[in-house]
């Protein structure tokens, strides 16, 4: 899997696995909703600092952005409508 498609799909995956709307994590981040949108498309390229900064407030190392999934790892599901909103 390429890096690009690797950092969507974790970014991806812990953001909802932590209940966080796009749009609070950009916030939190410092980055604009619509680009963390293109980030979880592949459409974007993040720089360094943009990574660093989303590991950081999703509270992982930045290398986990870039971990390959296991086999059995499911995809991350939408938030609900009524999603509660977390605070970091």
């Amino acid at each position: 899997m390429k890096a690009r498609a690797l950092v969507a799909l974790n970014v991806r995956q812990l953001r909802v696995n932590r209940g966080i709307s796009q749009e609070k994590l950009a916030y939190e981040t410092g980055i604009d909703r619509s680009y963390l949108a293109s980030l979880e498309r592949q459409s974007k390229n993040p720089t360094i600092d943009i990574l660093d900064r989303i590991a950081e407030t999703l509270g992982v190392h930045v290398s986990e952005l870039v971990v390959q999934p296991s086999k059995r790892a499911k995809a991350a599901k939408t938030l609900s409508k009524c999603r509660k909103r977390v605070s970091l």
